[in-house]
């Protein structure tokens, strides 16, 4: 490719940034009258290609061009905008389509520079933005002010304080590393956070069966004890809440896999099968059941309240922390069987947390083998322990629907994965 083609190759990406942006603006503002507008279609491809030409000026006249160039641009920009908001007939005041027409003349000098693909990627991301407006401003307005709050730990947590903790083992067998813990914190944080706000947007449609699988990135053992007390009221929706809870159960076993596989994802081929077959044999009995409701009437909702709490957090890590610590001990004292007994009493409470760990502890200090067997055994456990919260809250009508095969996944689980 000559030089003289790539030049013009750079242009026509500026110029065709600016045309993108530009329709997208026009499009928005086709019913205004000629001059209501700061800026349409012909003007931000010409924005875009004057972002080309000035980077390409810049090698013969010196890069300060590029700032001259921008303030004159914003100061003409400005004062149409001020003309516009003064006269009658204009009734917009928002500023969206001036800060446009300035990001489009920078993406014309990202792509005179080279940059092509960076400057596509940041125009598309601009259109989207701009294209989904009302979208954007109903999810804001259905906001609460918890979820905001939520949202403002979460970053927090990670953006904050995770940078400053160091990266490095403490205490006894140099077990506990301040950033690993906290890192682990944060990813099942964020995951928890995701599912709660997937929960919100389409759980209210969709019943139990999409409340059910979204409710497995929060919490399934919470979903469980819902749906188990409101089976008591309503009996007839035995089958529905049933649905639910083991699509929240088997939700938990590819949620392990990812979680285990992000941290160290040579496990991965050692939890598939398991996790695979324990999925399957939760899911299966949840498919014949909805089969059997799908003419019942009703939605129910899973009363999950945000999971991100700092408190919460910070529980969790001091609980991965204790895990961590006691799977060293317990690896030096025991061996293996010391990992397998403290997996399954971790699973009666939580399996996030043991997965963590021995994930982790997979990397160097423990064999996928048996890391692989204690994440099944605490995972079985909690299936059978989710199984009684159902039986003894809600009664043998949705217990044994729930609780026959929850413990026929808990034992396939571990058989499957001992003898594999």
């Amino acid at each position: 490719m000559t030089s003289e083609f790539t030049t013009f190759y750079h242009l026509a990406v500026a110029l065709a940034l600016g045309l993108l942006i530009g329709i997208e603006r026009g499009w928005k503002r086709r019913d205004a009258e000629e001059g209501q507008r700061i800026a349409g279609l012909r003007t931000f491809g010409l924005l875009g290609l004057l972002g080309g030409c000035t980077a390409l000026l810049t090698n013969y006249i010196g890069a300060i061009t590029i700032g001259l160039i921008f303030v004159g641009l914003a100061g003409s920009l400005a004062a149409i905008y001020v003309i516009n908001l003064r006269s009658q007939s204009t009734v917009d005041a928002s500023i969206t389509s001036l800060i446009a027409a300035l990001l489009v003349y920078v993406f014309g000098l990202m792509a005179g520079n080279g940059m092509l693909a960076e400057a596509a990627a940041a125009a598309v991301v601009t259109t989207v933005l701009l294209e989904y407006k009302p979208q954007l401003h109903r999810w804001v307005q259905t906001l609460q002010e918890h979820e905001l709050q939520a949202g403002t730990k979460l970053l927090l947590i990670s953006a904050v304080v995770l940078p400053l903790l160091p990266n490095q083992g403490y205490g006894p067998w140099q077990a506990l590393n301040p950033y690993e813990i906290w890192w682990m914190v944060v990813l099942i944080a964020a995951i928890s956070f995701a599912g709660y706000f997937a929960l919100k947007l389409g759980g209210a449609r969709k019943g139990a069966v999409l409340t059910g699988l979204l409710s497995g990135l929060v919490s399934s053992t919470a979903l469980t004890l819902h749906f188990s007390r409101l089976s008591r009221k309503e009996p007839e929706m035995v089958p529905m809440l049933a649905t639910g809870i083991l699509l929240a159960c088997g939700t938990m076993f590819p949620r392990m896999l990812l979680v285990a596989s992000l941290l160290n994802r040579e496990i991965f081929g050692f939890l598939l099968v398991p996790a695979a077959v324990m999925a399957v044999l939760t899911y299966v009995p949840a498919l014949v059941y909805w089969r059997m409701f799908s003419g019942i009437q009703g939605e129910p909702r899973a009363n999950l309240h945000n999971p991100l709490e700092l408190k919460t957090a910070i529980l969790f890590g001091i609980l991965l922390a204790v895990i961590m610590l006691l799977g060293k001990g317990l690896q030096e004292w025991f061996g293996e069987l010391g990992i397998l007994l403290l997996a399954m009493a971790s699973g009666v409470a939580d399996v996030d947390a043991i997965t963590l760990s021995l994930a982790r502890m997979s990397i160097n200090q423990l064999s996928l083998q048996t890391a692989t067997q204690g994440i099944i055994l605490a995972a079985a456990v909690n299936s059978l322990v989710k199984a009684g919260i159902a039986t003894a809250i809600g009664g043998w009508g949705i217990g044994l629907r729930v609780g026959v095969p929850l413990l026929l996944t808990a034992v396939s689980g571990v058989a499957v994965c001992y003898f594999s």
